[in-house]
């Protein structure tokens, strides 16, 4: 799979392509945004899982502007133009990290006339998974991404005092709002001292399900009330380790719930940890 490359320098929610203060979104970015033609860059690949999914996701969801579909080689024609903002699939690496793990992003970027992506402005990217992992990992989740998207553009239009380096904090109050909701988790995601609900409830008071990626694929389709899911990034079954990243997201709402990442050593596994219960649980 061919992608665009784009390098962080630090973590930062729906930053992740490495703005420094310099480089972050300004309020004029998210208006000039309403103007603009979103092109949905696809992948070389023509049969990939990512083309078919993203073209009935977007068909289906997608709402706040008139949009397209190009290859790469038309986005690097089309890049510098402002007219267009651009949905991409981009590959993600951190500088100073040690592991060189390289991961998938999707992107909402602004067309300009910087010359490296990286410094294009970028209005919303949600990790995806670590670029050697099957697609089937995270397409299903398309839908909810693309309408996070959305509303995430809507509410820092609304309210631009969000915008910073790390939005991190903003969305993780919205975890007192779990009351209520059912957390849909799969067993193989969760750390061995929570992977069953007698030890969730341990340390976790509210609704939980343990289920399959079946279930949470027919949550997300029939965009399910009050139903929450577990994204998670990681390395699955490679030796890799480097980040994982937490992120429960509503299938009916589409909003972010919880987002945290850790570094996978010892302990801390490819998993949903005892420690973030505890986090949503306060």
């Amino acid at each position: 799979m061919k992608q665009l490359l784009l390098t962080a320098i630090f973590i930062c929610l729906l930053s992740f392509t490495g703005k420094t203060q310099e480089h972050l979104p300004t309020a004029n970015d998210y208006s000039a945004f309403a103007k603009t033609k979103t092109l949905i860059v696809l992948d070389d690949n023509p049969m990939s899982e990512y083309n078919f999914r993203i073209k009935d996701v977007i068909k289906n969801n997608w709402t706040i502007t008139e949009y397209g579909f190009i290859s790469n080689k038309e986005f690097e024609k089309k890049r510098f133009d402002s007219k267009y903002s651009f949905i991409i699939n981009s590959i993600v690496t951190f500088n100073k990290d040690k592991t060189k793990a390289r991961y998938n992003f999707l992107s909402l970027v602004m067309g300009s006339k910087q010359q490296r992506i990286a410094n294009m402005p970028d209005l919303c990217s949600v990790p995806l998974s670590y670029k050697h992992v099957h697609e089937d990992v995270y397409s299903y989740k398309l839908p909810c991404f693309i309408r996070f998207m959305q509303n995430h553009v809507k509410l820092v239009s609304k309210n631009p005092e969000i915008i910073s380096a790390n939005v991190l904090k903003y969305y993780n109050k919205n975890a007192s709002l779990l009351q209520g909701k059912t957390l849909y988790l799969v067993k193989e995601e969760l750390h061995k001292e929570v992977n069953s609900l007698a030890k969730i409830h341990k340390v976790y008071s509210g609704k939980v399900k343990i289920v399959s990626k079946e279930d949470v694929e027919e949550a997300i389709d029939s965009k399910k009330e009050n139903v929450v899911f577990l994204h998670k990034v990681g390395p699955e079954s490679s030796k890799t380790k480097a980040r994982c990243f937490k992120i429960l997201v509503g299938a009916s709402d589409s909003d972010f719930y919880y987002f945290d990442y850790h570094m996978i050593k010892k302990k801390q596994s490819d998993s949903f940890l005892e420690k973030d219960f505890k986090r949503i649980a306060r």
